[in-house]
Protein backbone atom coordinates (compact mmCIF):
# COMPACT_ATOMS: atom_id res chain seq x y z
CA UNK A 1 0.00 0.00 0.00
CA UNK A 2 1.05 3.53 -1.01
CA UNK A 3 2.16 5.87 1.89
CA UNK A 4 0.42 8.33 0.04
CA UNK A 5 -2.93 9.01 -1.42
CA UNK A 6 -5.59 11.25 -3.31
CA UNK A 7 -8.62 11.83 -2.11
CA UNK A 8 -11.85 12.73 -4.40
CA UNK A 9 -14.74 14.49 -2.93
CA UNK A 10 -17.11 16.28 -4.69
CA UNK A 11 -18.82 19.52 -2.65
CA UNK A 12 -22.05 21.59 -3.82
CA UNK A 13 -20.19 24.66 -4.95
CA UNK A 14 -16.94 26.20 -4.66
CA UNK A 15 -17.38 28.23 -1.17
CA UNK A 16 -18.18 25.06 0.28
CA UNK A 17 -15.16 23.08 -1.05
CA UNK A 18 -13.13 25.98 -0.22
CA UNK A 19 -14.22 26.43 3.11
CA UNK A 20 -13.83 22.43 3.63
CA UNK A 21 -10.26 22.40 1.76
CA UNK A 22 -8.87 25.63 3.90
CA UNK A 23 -9.85 23.29 6.85
CA UNK A 24 -8.33 20.58 6.29
CA UNK A 25 -4.87 22.03 4.84
CA UNK A 26 -5.33 24.17 8.03
CA UNK A 27 -5.32 21.39 10.04
CA UNK A 28 -2.44 19.51 8.14
CA UNK A 29 -5.04 16.80 7.27
CA UNK A 30 -3.77 17.29 3.66
CA UNK A 31 -1.05 18.98 2.28
CA UNK A 32 -3.20 20.46 -0.64
CA UNK A 33 -6.40 20.09 -2.53
CA UNK A 34 -7.08 21.60 -5.72
CA UNK A 35 -10.82 23.05 -6.37
CA UNK A 36 -12.02 21.89 -10.01
CA UNK A 37 -15.06 23.82 -11.39
CA UNK A 38 -17.95 22.25 -13.78
CA UNK A 39 -18.31 19.27 -12.71
CA UNK A 40 -21.65 17.58 -13.80
CA UNK A 41 -22.39 14.80 -11.72
CA UNK A 42 -25.30 12.16 -12.66
CA UNK A 43 -26.11 9.65 -10.11
CA UNK A 44 -29.07 7.76 -8.38
CA UNK A 45 -30.16 9.42 -4.84
CA UNK A 46 -33.21 8.11 -3.54
CA UNK A 47 -34.78 5.57 -5.96
CA UNK A 48 -34.42 8.66 -8.68
CA UNK A 49 -31.46 9.82 -11.53
CA UNK A 50 -30.11 12.95 -10.34
CA UNK A 51 -28.03 15.50 -12.72
CA UNK A 52 -26.62 18.20 -10.53
CA UNK A 53 -23.23 20.51 -11.12
CA UNK A 54 -20.71 19.90 -8.48
CA UNK A 55 -16.99 20.66 -7.66
CA UNK A 56 -14.72 18.53 -7.55
CA UNK A 57 -11.70 18.49 -4.78
CA UNK A 58 -8.54 16.47 -5.39
CA UNK A 59 -6.39 16.12 -2.35
CA UNK A 60 -3.05 14.73 -1.51
CA UNK A 61 -2.47 13.62 1.95
CA UNK A 62 -1.03 10.31 3.67
CA UNK A 63 -2.90 7.10 3.70
CA UNK A 64 -2.67 7.16 7.48
CA UNK A 65 -4.41 10.41 7.89
CA UNK A 66 -7.12 9.03 5.87
CA UNK A 67 -9.17 8.06 8.74
CA UNK A 68 -9.22 11.82 10.18
CA UNK A 69 -9.20 12.90 6.88
CA UNK A 70 -12.63 11.77 6.07
CA UNK A 71 -14.14 12.00 9.17
CA UNK A 72 -13.83 16.31 9.73
CA UNK A 73 -15.30 16.21 5.39
CA UNK A 74 -18.00 14.46 7.02
CA UNK A 75 -18.01 16.83 9.96
CA UNK A 76 -18.15 20.20 7.75
CA UNK A 77 -19.83 19.04 4.18
CA UNK A 78 -22.85 19.85 3.34
CA UNK A 79 -24.09 16.40 1.96
CA UNK A 80 -26.08 13.57 4.28
CA UNK A 81 -23.47 10.57 2.31
CA UNK A 82 -20.45 12.85 0.66
CA UNK A 83 -18.50 11.11 -1.68
CA UNK A 84 -14.77 10.70 -0.16
CA UNK A 85 -12.61 8.39 -1.96
CA UNK A 86 -8.78 7.92 -2.11
CA UNK A 87 -6.57 6.67 -4.92
CA UNK A 88 -3.00 5.28 -4.08
CA UNK A 89 -0.33 6.85 -5.44
CA UNK A 90 1.74 4.91 -6.67
CA UNK A 91 4.74 7.16 -7.47
CA UNK A 92 5.56 10.29 -8.42
CA UNK A 93 8.50 13.40 -7.98
CA UNK A 94 10.60 12.62 -5.21
CA UNK A 95 10.90 16.64 -4.46
CA UNK A 96 6.78 17.18 -4.49
CA UNK A 97 6.01 13.65 -2.37
CA UNK A 98 8.77 14.93 0.31
CA UNK A 99 7.17 18.26 -0.06
CA UNK A 100 3.51 16.41 0.56
CA UNK A 101 4.57 14.51 3.62
CA UNK A 102 6.24 17.00 5.64
CA UNK A 103 2.59 19.02 4.91
CA UNK A 104 0.64 16.38 5.61
CA UNK A 105 1.17 15.38 9.24
CA UNK A 106 -0.63 14.35 12.43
Amino acid sequence: MSEYITALVTASNEDEAAAIAKAIVGERLAACANIIRNVRSIYRWEGEVQDDPEVLMVIKTRMELFGRLEARVRELHSYEVPEIIALNIETGSEPYLRWLGENAKQ
